[in-house]
């Protein structure tokens, strides 16, 4: 019961508590706007393709809840939801459910609702093979996340205190599985030097999950009733910058994905620019499921998509190949950063248009 009561607490203070307090970075990125983009808004195709699967647009639901059997309603509108709007679906962490088999309802509706989309199976670093297995084979999942909340456990009364051994077993899951598996880190982001040795695992992507969006940290400390000095709440890489060090390592044969504060349609584009193929929304989505409806928030979500268009227009490019030919300039916080970690921005800046 701890461990539900536990996901119960998430869901509530994802929807209570405000993003940050870091941004996400997105800010220092200003696209370079092309006044000659020789296109029509029927030209521009949102579809794009993260680890071998296509989808119709890059809007991933991400990893949120689950494990608890008042949240199954929850999942079943995020599962309604993705499926008339065609996002991608990734569930909370299904360890419960490997270990209390009357919780795997509250995974299992996402497929009852949505029997043919794209849904991401959701497990820490430290299961065993087999278990990874079976949260896959439990949703009959096109492919599994596998999540890094160091931070967050440390911060959780009951969370783990041992962490030795994860590079070593993510390697194993990705040979032993049967769908290709991805990488997110949970609201820290990840810097270059555990992409590196990340990409050399057998993944097929990694998610950024950098800091700006729903903040786990402030959510532990407001489930155990303490407060955190704003340097510990602040933890972590902005997720721009998390994706520039992610990106200035990562193989072709690897698929970028970023999250963390993603929340305009504006902040789509640029994190596409960056080289992402898609993007993680959580907290926003199931905020408006619970306040307005599905209705109320399949028309959000489809205007929102509709500014993404028009962002990507603006850009001159017709699909997502093309945005990440799109010069955009980067300054402020992430240009000092990237200058004393000797990362390359300036490439960005010299991209010529492109479709």
């Amino acid at each position: 019961m701890v461990r539900q009561s536990r996901k119960l607490d998430h869901l509530k203070f994802a929807l209570q508590l405000d993003d940050g307090p870091s941004s996400n970075a997105l800010e220092d990125m200003t696209i370079v706007p092309n006044c000659l983009p020789d296109l029509s808004s029927d030209d521009i195709d949102l579809s794009t393709t993260v680890a071998g699967i296509v989808l119709p647009h890059p809007v991933i639901v991400n990893a949120i809840t689950g494990g608890a059997a008042d949240v199954t309603e929850v999942n079943a509108r995020l599962a309604e939801f993705a499926r008339i709007t065609g996002c991608a679906m990734a569930v909370g962490s299904q360890y419960a459910a490997l270990e209390d088999l009357t919780v795997r309802e509250s995974y299992q509706v996402i497929r009852k609702v949505n029997p043919n989309g794209f849904v991401l199976a959701n497990l820490g670093a430290h299961v065993s093979v087999e278990e990874a297995q079976r949260a896959v084979d439990m949703l009959g999942a096109c492919a599994l996340q596998i999540h890094l909340n160091v931070a967050q456990e440390l911060f959780m009364v009951e969370g783990d205190r041992k962490f030795a051994g994860y590079l070593n077993n993510i390697e194993k899951i990705a040979s032993y599985i049967d769908v290709p598996v991805i990488v997110k880190e949970v609201g820290c982001g990840i810097a270059r030097e555990q992409a590196h040795v990340l990409s050399k695992t057998g993944i097929r992507g990694i998610d950024v999950g950098g800091t700006g969006g729903t903040n786990f940290l402030a959510i532990e400390a407001a489930r155990s009733g303490i407060s955190l000095e704003p340097g510990a709440l602040a933890w972590g890489i902005p997720t721009a910058i998390s994706a520039l060090e992610v990106a200035s390592v990562l193989p072709d044969t690897i698929d970028l994905i970023l999250s963390g504060g993603v929340r305009t349609p504006l902040d789509v584009v640029k994190s596409l620019i960056l080289g992402g193929k898609a993007v993680g929304i959580a907290a926003p989505i199931v905020r408006s499921l619970e306040e307005h409806g599905l209705d109320a928030t399949v028309i959000w979500f489809q205007r929102f998509i509709t500014d993404v268009k028009r962002f990507m227009l603006l850009a001159g490019t017709m699909n997502i190949h093309g945005l990440q030919k799109t010069p955009v300039v980067i300054t402020g916080y992430t240009r000092q950063w990237c200058s004393v970690r000797a990362i390359d921005i300036t490439r960005y800046a010299v991209r010529k248009h492109g479709f």
